[in-house]
């Protein structure tokens, strides 16, 4: 299994309900996916403007497959362009 954090820092000028509305519809798509075991948005309880994907997978595999996926080329993009900064870490349990 794979986890992933992807954590991102919001621009000062975005519209955090736009952000949101978008995180959400790729939450939801990437949830549907076969090889998803968790895909969730968090919210930094000291700074709302960093927000967190915590995702598991459970394989590299589908990994791979869900950052080719349709719903990853639309929405990312967008997404990246609201965030001044974004630090993305992988995992392995030992």
């Amino acid at each position: 299994m794979l986890r992933v954090v992807a954590k991102g820092k919001l621009k000062s000028d975005v519209n955090k309900e736009e952000y949101l509305k978008i995180a959400r519809k790729l939450v939801a798509e990437t949830n549907k996916e076969a090889g998803c075991i968790a895909y969730i948005l968090h919210e930094d309880i000291n700074d709302p403007t960093i927000v967190t994907m915590i995702e598991e997978w459970v394989d590299e595999e589908a990994l791979n497959k869900h950052n080719a996926s349709e719903h990853v080329r639309n929405l990312v993009p967008g997404l990246r362009e609201m965030r001044e900064s974004t630090e993305i870490n992988l995992y392995r349990e030992v």
